[in-house]
């Protein structure tokens, strides 16, 4: 479903993993989602490629700014700090099914994250999938009562698999 979003974040070369309930599919867990969660890398050339990819994909921010204003800090921050939000959605009007939700700080460390994750294939397309344990360590942050049945069954399929 997000092959085009998959191919275009490794086209150019953008530091991303999938998380979120997407990220528990992934791994083996079937389970109802609406979004396509992700962190990125917040530096400076990263973060400018990931909004310009997403513009040329065709996605525009779901609350009244610009996807340019997603890579200032400053403009994360403030957001976090006065708006509460933990994630940027966007959306593309031709995909209206299509929504991608970026976390607009790291709950955990960006870069251990990233050296701890998958890499697993659609097709050709590569994605970069956050680890189960690091899945797990975001989920704990969250709390919902989501968040607690995927943890449950993550922790099922990491008992399941080192069983065999």
């Amino acid at each position: 479903m997000y092959e085009d979003i998959f191919k275009a974040l490794n086209d150019n070369n953008i530091r991303y993993m999938v998380v979120g309930g997407v990220a528990v599919l992934l791994h083996g867990f079937l389970r109802a989602t609406a979004d396509l969660d992700i962190m990125v890398s917040f530096d400076d050339d990263n973060i400018k490629a990931f909004t310009d990819t997403f513009k040329n994909l065709g996605y525009k921010p779901r609350v009244p700014v610009s996807l340019d204003d997603f890579a200032s800090a400053n403009n994360r921050e403030k957001w976090k700090k006065e708006k509460g939000m933990l994630v940027f959605s966007l959306y593309n009007s031709l995909k209206p099914q299509d929504i991608v939700d970026i976390f607009v700080d790291e709950p955990i460390p960006f870069d251990e994250a990233y050296d701890r994750r998958e890499l697993i294939y659609a097709g050709e397309t590569s994605i970069s999938l956050i680890s189960v344990a690091d899945l797990i360590r975001l989920k704990k942050i969250a709390g919902r009562a989501q968040d607690l049945e995927d943890i449950r069954a993550l922790n099922e399929l990491r008992n399941n698999s080192a069983a065999e």
